[in-house]
Order: C-alpha cells, then sequence, then structure tokens
C-alpha cells in the first residue's frame, strides 16, 4: 500500500474509533429501541468468540451465512442477536467475505433503524483490519446523519474524499438531510451548491429532500421558489429535474400550514396535469388546510374525491374530519364518520380518540367520552395526559368535580404524570364548585410532581379566590407574585380588577387600572370592558363614557361587551340620546348589539310619549342571512356508500 494511502486509512481508522466512542458516551440515548442492553454485553461477546460451530462443515456454515445475507437481509427481516453472531462469523471468516457482504448486512440494520449498533459494528470491522469501501462509508454517513450526528458524518465524508472516492448523489442527499434535520437550511442549500461543484447531479431524491427541510422550518415560500426555478429550467443550479409526490407533498403540506390555501390548490392542479397522483398525505394536507380557512364545502369534496380516486384515507385524514365535526359540535354526523372509518379498517389512534372525547363534552355528552375513554384499551390504544385532562375538564365543567378528583388519582395511579394544564383544569373545577380548600391544596400539590404553574395557573387562582369572596386573598397573592420574579400580564391584573369592581372595591380597581402603564402593561379591550362595568355599577356614567372615549384615542377597538355593558348603564339611568348615540357608534364599526340589549332599548324608548320620534332615531343594522351548508348527515351517508373499496 502507497504512503498516502496507508495515511489516510489510519486517519480514517482514528476518525472511526473517535466516533465509536461518541456512539458509547450516547448510547443511553442515542441507540436504536432494540439495541443490546447493557446486561447482555458479556454474554454477546462469548456469542462472538465462540460462533464457530465446530460440528458442521465449513461449506454447511457458508451455505447458513449466504442465506441469511441473501434472504433474510435483503428482506429487512433480521434480529439483532442472528446479526451480530454471523457478523462476528464474517469478520473471523478465511477468505474474508467480499465487502459487499458487510454492506447487505449493514443496510439491512439501517432498515430496522439499529444506527447506533452499525457505527460500532464499522468500528470493530476496521479494529481487525478490514477496510470499509466506498458503499459502507456511505452507510456510516447515513446512519450519523439519521442520529443527528452531522458533524461526525462530514469527518467521514472528509476520511471519504481522502482516500480518494467521489461523493455521489446518495452521499450529498444524506449529508443534506441531515443538516435539515438539525435546523442548519442556508448550510444545506450551499452544500446543494457545493454537490454540482463535485459534479454530482441533484437527483429527485436530493431536491424532495432539502424542500422538505425548508417546509418544515418555515421556509415555504423559498421551497416553492425553489420548485419553480426546477421546474421551469431556469434554476440557478443549472439543474431540471422533474417532481415527485413527495416533493409536491412538501410544498402543499407548508403552504396549507402557512395559510396560503389557493397556492396550495394551485399546486395540487399543476401536479395533476404532469399526472402525478396524489397520495393520502397530499390529500389530507388540502382537506385539514380548507377545514382552517373555514372552506368546509371544498374539504368534504374533496375527501369524496380522494375516494373516489381510489385513495384510502388514514387516521390523519379522519382525525382531520373528525376534529371539523366536533368543533362544530355536530357529534352525530362525527360518530357516523368514525363508524365509517372502522368499517375501513382504519385503526384510531389516542389522538382520534382525544378529539371524539372532547367534542362530546363540548356538548355536554360526558357519559358518551366515558364509553370512548374505557373503549380506548380494548382498541390498543393507551389514554394519554391529553385524555385524562380532556375527560377531566368535562367533568369539571359539567360541575362532577368528585369524578374529576377519582380521574386525577386514577392517572397518577397508572404513573402518567399530570402536566400544567391537568392543575390549570382542576384548580378551575374546584374553584368553580365552591371547593376553594382543595383548589389551594391542589395549587400547592403542583411541586411535589415539579409541575411549575405559568400565568394560566396564576390566572385561575387569583380569578377563583375572587369568585368565591376571597378577594383580599387574591389582593395579597398578587402582590406576593407581583414581587417576585414573575412576569405579570393583562389578564392576570383583568381578573383582579374585576374581582375588586364585583366586590365594590372601585377605587382600589381605578387605581390598579392607572397603575399598568407602571407595570409596562396595556390595557386590553377585556380590561377597559371590567372597568367601566364597574363604573356603570358605582353609577359613575360620566367617567365610565369618558373611558370608552379614551379607549378608543389610544387603538384598542371596543366590541360588543364594551358598548353593551355601558349601553346597559345609561339605559337603566334613562339616557335616551346616550344610548342612541352608542347605537350609531355601534353601527360604524359593524357590531350588532345583542337581543337583551335590543330588548332593553325597545322597553326604554316605547315608554317615552315621543316614541315614534325615538324609534326614527334609531340606526338601521345588516344582518347577515346564514349561508346554507350541505346536509353533513347526507354528507356522511353519501361518503359511506360511495364506491371506496
Amino acid at each position: 500500500m502507497i504512503p498516502s494511502k496507508q495515511l489516510a486509512v489510519s486517519t480514517l481508522f482514528r476518525v472511526l474509533k473517535m466516533i465509536a466512542f461518541k456512539a458509547t458516551l450516547l448510547s443511553s440515548n442515542s441507540h436504536s429501541r432494540a439495541s443490546i442492553p447493557r446486561n447482555r454485553v458479556s454474554s454477546l461477546s462469548k456469542l462472538f468468540t465462540t460462533s464457530h460451530p465446530k460440528s458442521k462443515s465449513k461449506d454447511s456454515d457458508r451455505a447458513r451465512l449466504h442465506e441469511f445475507i441473501h434472504g433474510k437481509c435483503k428482506s429487512g427481516k433480521i434480529d439483532l442477536h442472528e446479526a451480530f453472531h454471523f457478523f462476528d462469523y464474517m469478520i473471523h471468516m478465511q477468505p474474508t467475505p467480499p465487502m459487499s457482504s458487510f454492506s447487505i448486512l449493514f443496510n439491512a440494520l439501517v432498515k430496522n433503524k439499529h444506527y447506533g449498533d452499525v457505527i460500532s459494528l464499522q468500528t470493530r470491522m476496521n479494529s481487525v483490519g478490514l477496510v470499509p469501501n466506498f458503499i459502507t462509508l456511505n452507510i456510516l454517513i447515513n446512519c450519523l446523519c439519521k442520529m443527528s450526528r452531522v458533524g461526525d458524518g462530514f469527518v467521514v465524508f472528509g476520511a471519504l474524499l481522502r482516500r480518494g472516492f467521489n461523493p455521489d448523489d446518495a452521499t450529498f442527499t444524506c449529508l443534506i438531510k441531515g443538516l435539515c434535520m438539525e435546523g442548519r437550511i442556508m448550510e444545506a442549500t450551499r452544500f446543494l451548491k457545493k454537490m454540482i461543484s463535485f459534479g454530482c447531479r441533484p437527483d429527485v431524491v436530493t431536491f424532495a429532500t432539502l424542500i422538505h427541510g425548508l417546509c418544515r422550518s418555515d421556509n415555504t415560500i423559498v421551497a416553492l421558489q425553489l420548485h419553480e426555478q426546477v421546474v421551469n429550467r431556469n434554476s440557478k443550479y443549472s439543474v431540471t429535474c422533474k417532481p415527485n409526490v413527495v416533493w409536491y407533498g412538501s410544498i402543499i403540506d407548508g403552504l396549507c400550514k402557512d395559510g396560503f390555501i389557493n397556492k396550495a390548490k394551485e399546486l395540487f392542479l399543476e401536479m395533476k396535469g404532469r399526472g402525478i397522483h396524489a397520495d393520502a398525505v397530499i390529500y389530507t394536507s388540502l382537506i385539514h388546510g380548507l377545514c382552517c380557512v373555514g372552506d368546509w364545502k371544498e374539504a368534504k369534496s374533496l375527501f369524496i374525491e380522494m375516494l373516489n380516486q381510489g385513495v384510502h384515507p388514514t387516521t390523519v385524514t379522519f382525525s382531520v374530519l373528525l376534529d371539523e365535526f366536533c368543533k362544530s359540535g355536530k357529534m352525530d354526523e362525527a360518530n357516523r364518520l368514525y363508524e365509517l372509518m372502522i368499517q375501513r379498517g382504519v385503526q384510531p389512534d389516542t389522538y382520534t380518540y382525544n378529539i371524539l372525547m372532547d367534542g362530546y363534552c363540548l356538548v355536554g355528552r360526558i357519559h358518551n367520552a366515558e364509553k370512548l375513554f374505557v373503549s380506548m384499551a380494548s382498541m390498543g390504544c393507551t389514554p394519554s395526559v391529553v385524555s385524562y385532562n380532556i375527560l377531566i375538564d368535562g367533568y369539571c365543567k359539567n360541575k362532577k368535580a368528585d369524578q374529576a378528583m377519582n380521574l386525577y388519582r386514577e392517572m397518577i395511579s397508572k404513573g402518567i404524570r399530570p402536566t400544567v394544564v391537568s392543575y390549570n383544569i382542576l384548580v378551575i373545577g374546584l374553584f368553580r364548585a365552591g371547593r376553594v380548600g382543595e383548589a389551594r391544596k391542589m395549587f400547592d400539590e403542583m411541586h411535589s410532581f415539579d409541575v411549575e404553574p405559568n400565568s394560566s395557573t396564576f390566572t385561575a387562582f387569583i380569578d377563583g379566590l375572587c369568585k368565591n369572596d376571597c378577594v383580599q386573598d387574591a389582593l395579597q397573592f398578587f402582590h406576593t407574585l407581583a414581587n417576585s420574579n414573575f412576569e405579570l400580564n393583562i389578564k392576570i391584573v383583568s381578573c383582579l380588577i374585576d374581582g375588586l369592581c364585583k366586590s365594590g372595591r372601585i377605587e382600589m380597581a381605578w387605581e390598579l387600572f392607572h397603575k399598568l402603564t407602571e407595570k409596562c402593561l396595556v390595557p386590553n379591550v377585556v380590561t377597559y370592558s371590567i372597568m367601566i362595568n364597574g363604573l356603570c355599577k358605582k353609577g359613575d356614567l360620566e367617567k365610565a363614557n369618558r373611558l370608552l372615549l379614551d379607549m378608543e384615542e389610544k387603538g384598542c377597538i371596543p366590541d360588543e361587551v364594551t358598548f353593551g355593558t355601558l349601553m346597559r348603564g345609561f339605559i337603566q339611568n334613562n339616557e335616551k340620546s346616550k344610548v342612541v348615540e352608542l347605537l350609531h357608534k355601534m353601527v360604524k364599526r359593524n357590531l350588532i348589539p345583542d337581543a337583551s340589549i335590543v330588548s332593553m332599548v325597545i322597553d326604554l324608548l316605547v315608554n317615552d310619549e315621543n316614541y315614534r320620534e325615538c324609534l326614527n332615531s334609531l340606526p338601521s343594522f345588516h344582518v347577515q342571512e346564514p349561508t346554507r351548508s350541505l346536509n353533513d348527515v347526507c354528507w356522511v351517508e353519501c361518503v359511506s356508500s360511495a364506491n371506496v373499496y
């Protein structure tokens, strides 16, 4: 071997030893799930050293090896212990099997996500003097990148160049994917240019990998520009490439998530025009995007098109549609769609069950939510902390605090760690049930599980104390919070101002309201409405009206609640002109008073002797007719009877 080659091999061996050392350090969290446990290392070592069966001929051993490499390994169906056994046999064989056999073994391990084990075996292979070839080095780079160790991948890439190998598109694609996985998008883009400078032509997989990385890192517009450049043959990379379904899917999904649904639909049509058939991922992305912008009618049409095209909806597809039904409170339709899902053999997951349970709780059908929760285990789904939170919240909102507490204890007994959301739900529920002492204990219990309270916890705690006539305690807690390192927000202060107003402490509320600027807080429409309500109840209508004007001057837009609150005050004080003035302001802001306000205004004006003149002074409100949607029940039945098999 010439000296330069010796140096390259020596360098590569040191590189692999360093990488293997890192793999050992990171084995507890970087190895695949099927990696060999520490307590079995000694037994495996024994297996490696005694793996040559003396009772069988060498021909029989080689036949078994051939069957393992070209049968099991190529199919990807291998056992990790068996792989280690045959690897040990291979490195002791005379003559040594070709490096291609090692590559097949390593590829089989990669298919089963044993990335850390491949790194360890390659290091062991080098320790006995076997030098990796180009393919095995490519496999090593791939494993390192998949383990989010792209830095080590580049070390091997350098060693590969020093050995005189020319990297191919697979080498560059692995490293580009590794950079994207670590969020190093600009480096990935620059590396694509370097790939071309090496004389290596990016293929559809390379571009699809980079585009996927761009979309995942909120650079969908950049991905779209790259797509247009490559497809329209005006790319700065001087490369043209025909997109595939993965490529289109990444951009369409990114556009939908960013709210550019029209551009996503345009790209969808372009894809179909190129003869590329959309898969379930693309249909699901579009359906979800359409639901997010409220275009439910087109979302349903697209779902029917998906079925008619023979594309099988996934669990995610059904979950998206179920979520839309559940958020709208259409639980009968949601249940029919769920039954269709089961009928088609699509297995619901925990997320699907959470959507349905949340929907049932939303409409007060707790019994249905309970039945679903219990049935999860029989369907092979384990309830998550979110599942427990949904049902606990349903109990709390339906005044079933005891059931909520029982479920909370069950969750802990099953080893499911409660989150800050769990505690926020229970604190609110216990306060709502008037169980102040238990709510306080629950707040304290958070610390025993090392759960840090957040701003929502503090808001719920102060609000709960105020609503249970413990305003003084709330005030004391607020001052403790203000003197800590916690950064107050406007929601917390608004809750306290509301409590002070409702307990008759208007002056204290007014003082706190005016100190908001000292705390670098800006009152929002809720804060203003609370303070206006307090002033109205005190009878200080002029001050309340000035606060409305001040609110508008400072750019805070009053809503129906703000106007309604002040209007009630003027109605009770029989100030017709002020009421009419506020109604005209509402018209200018395209706001409509609620039914109770309308009723109070009519009662006020009809009792006036000049009521006809008063009625004529009222503004006209434009009421938009509700748009009719397709009958969702009929739609589900239509889908059920569609030619979908």
